[in-house]
């Protein structure tokens, strides 16, 4: 009853979840025991391997490296693997761990090598890239997928942080120099564009201003000639109402003649009182002893032009 207890319990085999185990039998491998409840020949098969077939992290050591450009740095990492067949993980390769860190480490360096100082910093992304494919393919004859490698730090020895620190004040300093340059050179494309714009409206205004007053000049003149002519016709006008009431007046009653050669000959001395006291005036030289010969004279002439009208 006891070897048959015992014989009972070293036949069964539970795998937890996510594990897998492997049976040799007469040192050879037999078969691989999935998760649950699994059953064994205590005699002849036992079980040598058990591992968990779930996703792993390998945590890299930092490790020196030399870049394509000679400059040494320190490179740590983090791959994310799992076993996906049990039986070439332990029967492929001796330690499955060992030998995988061993690999990751020769293609790291044999990645950064590849690589300038500059280039490791921007294409981290495009290194992690590679070097997935490049470890799946080799841990794929040891039943090992490797999901995911991600570089952590790439840190460049001390005298080359200094170097690189001058380097980036450097920059700083130069690029600062090159912004301010051109801040320099738009603001004055933008005072010589304003000075430019405003010469040009001063000129525009001035032409305008000009325009405006020749104008204004122009129309002065037309309306002073328009009511030049409109002053003569009305004159005009009077003038020939007058004489027209005049001539009725004569043929009316003649006896207002002598009226009328009095009132020309009043107008004839009044018009020399204006000539007189005008500042541009001319010297009117009249004999006194004429003067009742000249009235004579204009008289006649206003007799003349009424016998005319008659």
């Amino acid at each position: 009853m006891v070897f048959a207890a015992f014989g009972f319990w070293r036949s069964v085999k539970v795998i937890n979840q996510g594990d897998e185990a492997l049976v040799q039998s007469w040192g050879r491998y037999k078969r691989t025991l999935s998760a649950g409840l699994n059953v064994v020949n205590p005699l002849t098969e036992s079980v040598v391997y058990r591992e968990t077939i779930r996703e792993k992290v390998l945590d890299i050591p930092p490790q020196q490296c030399i870049t394509r450009d000679n400059v040494s740095i320190a490179v740590d990492a983090v791959i994310y693997w799992r076993i996906v067949d049990m039986a070439k993980a332990f029967y492929k390769v001796e330690n499955l761990r060992l030998a995988m860190v061993n690999l990751i480490l020769t293609q790291v360096r044999a990645e950064m090598g590849k690589l300038e100082l500059d280039e490791t910093f921007t294409a981290r992304s495009q290194i992690n890239e590679t070097l997935l494919q490049e470890l799946d393919v080799s841990t794929d004859p040891w039943g090992v997928k490797v999901t995911r490698v991600e570089l952590r730090d790439i840190v460049p020895s001390k005298a080359v942080q200094e170097s690189m620190e001058l380097q980036m004040s450097a920059e700083r300093r130069k690029r600062a120099a090159i912004l301010t340059s051109e801040g320099e050179r738009e603001s004055a494309v933008n005072s010589a564009r304003g000075r430019a714009e405003s010469q040009v409206l001063d000129a525009e205004a001035r032409q305008k201003a000009a325009i405006l007053d020749a104008e204004g000049q122009q129309k002065a003149l037309i309306l002073k000639a328009q009511a030049e002519r409109q002053e003569r016709v009305l004159k005009a006008q009077g003038t020939a109402e007058a004489m027209e009431i005049i001539a009725n007046m004569l043929k009316a009653d003649p006896s207002t003649r002598e009226a009328l050669q009095f009132l020309v000959a009043q107008s004839y001395i009044e018009m020399g009182q204006v000539v007189g006291s005008s500042d541009s005036s001319k010297v009117l030289f009249m004999d006194p002893r004429s003067l009742p010969a000249t009235l004579e004279g204009m008289r006649s002439l206003v007799s003349d032009a009424s016998k005319v009208e008659d």
